[in-house]
């Protein structure tokens, strides 16, 4: 599978965006087949940064959300900002 196909976007909503500044963890709904392993792959592949963990949970709608904690030298803010959510 492509990385983008994988990662479908990122969620900027207000949950979102304060796990982003206090704990340095971006969120994005994925793909609902795709395994853990497949995520930090695609994460790496897409923005070169190694994620030291990943979470996911089923949303209630049916949907796969994916939580990625970052290394502290690599701010959340950043890759938010590249993306244009901040």
């Amino acid at each position: 599978m492509e990385a983008y196909t994988i990662l479908k976007h990122p969620l900027s909503t207000e949950k979102a965006i304060r796990m982003m500044e206090a704990e340095n963890k971006l969120v994005f709904m994925v793909e609902r087949k795709a395994t853990k392993i497949l995520l930090l792959k695609a994460f790496e592949q897409m923005f070169k940064i190694k994620p030291i963990k990943v979470n996911t949970l089923i949303t209630p709608k049916g949907k796969k959300k994916a939580i990625f904690r970052l290394p502290l030298d690599q701010p959340a803010i950043d890759i938010a900002t590249q993306l244009g959510i901040m």
